[in-house]
């Protein structure tokens, strides 16, 4: 939202990137602060939401991008963590405190055991370094209580849980999360796409309020759901000869155009395949919530329920693209 607002001016976005730029910095030579000038001009605001007092921000649930992680620890000025777990093994790895370094959820945590197996069906195998990620510790489940099918696959017999995250080691040893496994699926040419990786990318347009990316795996490309960013629309819209509710825009001729181009415009920053690209956007004037059922608790995408609500638009925009 900070983002989004900041791009309607120049000054401002000019302002934003000096500070970030100084702020990151700071960070890579374990400089972390809250008093620089950048932090009294811009980032005061954020920090004081928080009461202004916090020294550590720990970030769970789904993967963080690079640039949101490379934010928070500019604009909070404190430490800013990232774990990676699940209710039947946490913790599993963990950042530590002076690692500047973006893009992982950092290395085993004492005691952890990680590693890599084999996924043949996707291509995916451990001598390359990337594989399912499975771990093994004293905080993992002995069993789901009184389902003795799904314990049995979810651990093996050596005791070691199948997380269903597909994952990589980086140079560092370092812990980096692709995706959900079952998010990870082939297209029709034989390359395999992590859906909410790219999903993640998209986010960072300004125009992109919320956004479920899905495909076939009979077709060479990706389509994707998108609700227009209803608090950017309001500031930007009227000065750019666009309406500024949600409703109108997605109404709006042009609209599903503009906002297209701004997304690929983003996953060509963030250097993502052209086949991980999406091919064409269907625009949703209603949100994703809880209450419709389309996302979880944790607000994330329920994928079976978002591809069954939007199965025939997914197919609409396939037949559009003569697919």
């Amino acid at each position: 939202k900070v983002q989004a607002d900041v791009k309607t001016s120049y000054i401002k976005s000019t302002l934003l990137s000096w500070a970030l730029a100084s702020k990151r910095k700071e960070i890579d030579n374990h400089i972390i602060r809250r008093d620089s000038i950048w932090d009294r001009l811009i980032f005061h605001k954020i920090q004081d939401k928080l009461g202004g007092r916090v020294k550590l921000v720990l970030s769970g649930a789904a993967p963080l991008s690079a640039d949101v992680m490379s934010f928070l620890r500019c604009a909070l000025g404190c430490i800013v963590l990232e774990g990676y777990g699940q209710t039947e093994a946490i913790p599993i790895s963990l950042t530590l405190p002076g690692d500047s370094t973006l893009g992982h959820v950092g290395p085993p945590l004492p005691g952890v055991h990680i590693k890599l197996v084999d996924v043949p069906e996707m291509n995916f195998y451990a001598k390359d370094g990337i594989g399912e990620i499975v771990t093994k510790s004293q905080y993992t489940m002995s069993e789901y209580y009184k389902q003795p099918e799904k314990t049995a696959g979810a651990l093996d017999s050596d005791g070691w849980l199948h997380t269903e995250d597909i994952g990589t080691w980086q140079e560092n040893g370092t812990l980096k999360i692709v995706d959900r496994k079952k998010n990870v699926f082939k297209l029709s040419q034989g390359e395999y796409v992590a859906t909410e990786k790219i999903e993640n990318v998209y986010r960072a347009s300004s125009l992109v309020g919320q956004i479920f990316v899905d495909g076939d795996s009979t077709k060479p490309c990706l389509m994707a759901i998108v609700v227009p960013d209803d608090v950017y629309l309001a500031s930007w819209g009227p000065s750019n000869d666009f309406p500024s509710t949600v409703e109108e825009f997605c109404k709006a001729q042009g609209a599903k155009q503009l906002v297209l181009n701004d997304m690929i415009a983003e996953g060509k920053k963030a250097g993502i395949m052209a086949f991980e690209q999406v091919k064409d956007i269907f625009l949703e004037a209603n949100f994703f919530t809880v209450e419709n059922g389309l996302l979880t608790p944790t607000m994330k995408n329920k994928r079976i329920a978002l591809r069954k609500k939007y199965l025939d638009q997914i197919q609409q925009l396939y037949k559009a693209n003569g697919l």
